[in-house]
């Protein structure tokens, strides 16, 4: 049990994500950050602030890979995966041992025969859909 009581704990800041990924898109990060921002906002109590937050988030884009999968007999893929790496430092100021480094990942495939750049903003929200919800479980897992 947490040494405080969760109605002490009243904002959150999302602070930056660092694009450490060359091959990413320039826009990532910020995508990530809003749709934490977003995520936290609707389906918490907290309030953001953007300062002196009592739960604060921060990391970086570490990783964004696409790779072909299930090569065929002739030696063609079936599919592309896409795979994103998000590296989180979740600061809880009301209890430390709260506190967590870790990185989340995600994937999402699409056809070979479609580009990436055609679905590569569908892709990333997904799969930072799917990492959100890991990040949201990870840091409010008690509550």
């Amino acid at each position: 049990m947490n040494g405080y009581s969760f109605d002490e704990a009243k904002s959150f800041l999302v602070g930056n994500f660092k694009q450490q990924a060359p091959n990413a898109p320039a826009t990532i990060s910020n995508t990530f950050q809003e749709l934490l921002k977003d995520k936290v906002a609707r389906q918490s109590r907290l309030i953001f602030t953007d300062r002196d937050a009592d739960l604060e988030f921060h990391g970086s884009i570490d990783n964004y890979v696409v790779a072909a999968v299930a090569p065929q007999p002739n030696e063609q893929t079936s599919f592309n995966r896409l795979s994103i790496y998000v590296k989180v430092d979740y600061t809880n100021r009301l209890d430390e041992k709260d506190n967590f480094s870790k990185t989340f990942s995600h994937f999402a495939d699409f056809p070979t025969d479609q580009n990436l750049l055609q679905v590569q903003d569908e892709l990333i929200v997904i799969i930072f859909n799917q990492i959100l919800e890991d990040v949201f479980n990870q840091a409010f897992n008690n509550w």
